[in-house]
């Protein structure tokens, strides 16, 4: 998967390049570094010519006399890699010591007056030297004569430096590519940080923390900002407009239902009870999945962009207060124990119809006690009752379609599979499992808080939305 990072790819791309960048540096200096021995090596040739020049002579036989010899004391020394060589055309020789019994062989090249060349050559011990050498003329006799002069110096000392060089530049170049990788790094780390942004702007976006991607980023990601904020645009009007279909849709079956519902009163005041019955349970199932629809098109469209948040405590009470004038609300005491600060980030709407449709299916079933309270370190809320529990067979077909807790009749609840719909927008599940009461416990919550090991009734994609089996109470 790494292969297809973005950042991976930079940062193997600055690394080549460093590396490729350091590689020519790096040759390139040592190849400076060796011109500029080269040349103060010919320079300090050129002292010595010099110093020969200056004390060369003729005697009045004509012989060649070397009046002082040059100071530096490797031309003393047998092959110690610095020589000079004085010679004139009639065959006379003159050199230092340092060539001990050998000679060094000059390229026969025309030298003008003045003139100074310098070139390599074979030395003593097959040495490669650097030879400067210049002819002048003097006269003997009357006559004049032309000497040669040479000074050479083994390429030795280039090679050790250019080599040492090299070492300490090899070193130098090791670290400063760490430290430009390390750079290299920081900057696409640095360059690619808007694209975090735009993800951490997406996942907002997913959450219902906000609807659009933020505008205030570089120019260079700006028309991508500005593409994928026009499409929720336009994805959110096409969703608004299957919202109104549906629920034009559903509206449209109310008055068919409502007719329906009056034939089968007519028919069972004539006496037809049983047709009337069956006229009754269809369109009593009808209606529950009119009601399923309506509800599922409210929360798509509501929880795609809107940070929905409600707090809990004065919305339960308000549904308590509600149930408690019900014949069943009557005998049952409700124990309230959410907290006065606990809030939820779902619409307080879709949460009194979640709320409503569980604390109803309590109240039902309820011997005398209805509790709801929170889980203890979880943002979950837990309603609970004293009654029978729910057989496994029951809890099974809780999820159908149009199903309810109980077939007793008389009642209009939602239905589990509404509950299902509405949570399944916020990403958040319901557990049910056997209470402490004795009766069912409900919980809700973020699907990350629940427990994985019971139960959850959830998304029909999600792997947590098995149907747990407890005992029945």
């Amino acid at each position: 998967m790494m292969r297809h990072s973005l950042r991976l790819r930079l940062v193997a791309g600055g690394i080549v390049a460093i590396l490729i960048a350091l590689a020519v540096a790096g040759g390139g200096l040592v190849v400076l570094f060796e011109r500029h021995v080269s040349r103060t090596l010919a320079q300090d040739l050129e002292v010595h010519l010099k110093q020969l020049i200056a004390n060369i002579d003729l005697d009045p036989q004509g012989k060649l006399v070397l009046m002082q010899t040059p100071v530096d004391p490797r031309f003393a020394d047998a092959l110690s890699g610095l020589y000079w060589q004085v010679g004139d055309d009639r065959g006379q020789l003159l050199r230092s010591r340092s060539l001990w019994d050998s000679a060094m062989k000059l390229p026969a090249d025309r030298l003008g007056p003045g003139e100074t060349h310098q070139h390599e050559a074979v030395g003593p011990g097959a040495q490669r030297v650097l030879v400067a050498e210049r002819a002048v003329t003097l006269t003997a006799n009357g006559n004049p004569v032309i000497v040669r002069l040479a000074v050479a110096e083994d390429l030795a000392r280039v090679s050790a430096a250019t080599s040492a060089f090299a070492k300490d530049l090899s070193i130098a170049l090791v670290l400063l590519g760490g430290v430009l990788a390390v750079a290299s790094w920081v900057q696409i780390s640095v360059g690619l940080r808007p694209l975090v942004a735009l993800r951490g702007g997406v996942a907002d976006i997913r959450a219902g923390r906000t609807r659009h991607l933020p505008s205030s980023v570089p120019s260079e990601v700006h028309p991508l900002v500005e593409e994928v904020n026009a499409l929720i645009d336009a994805q959110e009007a096409e969703i608004e407009r299957s919202r109104g279909r549906a629920a034009d849709l559903a509206h449209g079956l109310k008055t068919p239902l409502a007719a329906l519902a009056a034939d089968a009163e007519r028919l069972r005041n004539r006496g037809e009870r049983e047709i009337a019955r069956d006229i009754e349970a269809v369109g009593e199932s009808m209606g529950r999945h009119v009601d399923r629809e309506l509800a599922r098109a409210r929360v798509r469209g509501r929880t795609r962009g809107n940070a929905a948040s409600a707090a809990v405590r004065p919305l339960v009470q308000s549904i308590v207060g509600t149930l408690s004038r019900t014949p069943d609300g009557a005998r049952v005491s409700f124990d309230n124990l959410i907290g006065d600060d606990l809030r939820v980030p779902v619409d307080r709407t879709d949460l009194a119809e979640v709320l409503g449709n569980l604390l109803e299916n309590a109240t039902r079933h309820s011997a005398g006690v209805v509790r709801i309270k929170t889980k203890v370190g979880r943002p979950c809320i837990v309603i609970e009752d004293d009654g029978e529990g729910i057989d496994s067979t029951h809890l099974a077909r809780a999820l159908e379609r149009g199903a309810r807790l109980d077939e007793r009749g008389g009642t209009a609840g939602l239905g589990l599979a509404i509950v299902q719909d509405v949570l399944d927008a916020y990403d958040w599940g319901l557990q049910l499992s056997r209470s402490k009461l004795g009766g069912l416990m409900a919980t809700i919550g973020p699907r990350s808080a629940l427990i994985e090991k019971a139960g959850v009734i959830g998304s029909e994609r999600s792997p947590s939305s098995s149907v747990a089996q407890p005992q029945q109470a």
